[in-house]
């Protein structure tokens, strides 16, 4: 479970304390995990992660979603411009009806903004299943042009195993192939970023803004596919 983002961990059991699948004290247990505490700021004055859920379950909300956007791609996230800035800048943010909470990591806490939010549209989850795969064949394809396995053997293990993920745990009512795409994306997303810690293993800068080039389409499938994976709204029906 430590692997996922604060984000993701709150849409899980955030949706699931909202359909009644577990308590409290399991939402706050899952979301804190390692941190010492999470403080919530709201233009209205402090707040609590448990109030806004409640908020949200009074206005008739049944789900809680996480997005991933990154500069350039704010992939979830339809604004206003605060909040997309915001998102964009941690990384993540959690959507609820009306409102979206941005956290950041200070110290061993965690700290909640909360800023309003336009509705978007969900994504499918099949979807984002599909175009991870095509965009994971397409890397490796390109990749293997590149002689990946001489510069990175570990890299070229991994991108040819479909299958490899970071084993997470869920709450109830989470539908298993998307808790396997959260898991096949975050690993993803890990391969992504050890393949780039090294462009001085590349022939020449060309060739490491070849391999660069290779790598981004994975690595914002990745995204892309954990936001649909942290999205209840947009699993299909028979999951909901």
């Amino acid at each position: 479970m430590s692997a996922l983002p604060v984000s993701a961990r709150l849409a899980w059991w955030g949706t699931a304390w909202l359909r009644g699948l577990v308590g409290p004290d399991e939402v706050l247990d899952a979301v804190h995990g390692d941190d010492v505490t999470h403080v919530v700021s709201t233009p209205d004055g402090p707040s609590s992660l448990l109030l806004e859920l409640a908020a949200a379950r009074n206005a008739g909300a049944d789900v809680v979603a996480a997005a991933f956007p990154a500069p350039g791609d704010p992939a979830g996230v339809r604004g206003p411009r605060e909040l997309t800035a915001a998102a964009v800048e941690a990384g993540e943010v959690v959507l609820l009806p009306g409102t979206g909470l941005v956290p950041r990591q200070v110290g061993r806490a965690v700290e909640w903004t909360v800023l309003p939010a336009a509705r978007r549209p969900p994504p499918d989850l099949g979807e984002a299943d599909r175009q991870l795969r095509a965009a994971l064949l397409a890397a490796a394809n390109q990749l293997a042009d590149l002689d990946v396995a001489r510069w990175q053997p570990r890299v070229a293990d991994e991108l040819h195993d479909l299958r490899t993920g970071v084993p997470l745990s869920a709450p109830p009512g989470t539908p298993g192939r998307g808790v396997e795409l959260a898991g096949r994306a975050l690993h993803l997303e890990a391969v992504v970023e050890l393949a780039l810690q090294d462009d001085g293993g590349a022939l020449s800068a060309s060739a490491a803004a070849v391999r660069r080039a290779a790598l981004e389409p994975l690595e914002r499938a990745a995204r892309h596919a954990l936001t649909a994976a942290c999205a209840p709204d947009g699993w299909p029906p028979a999951d909901r």
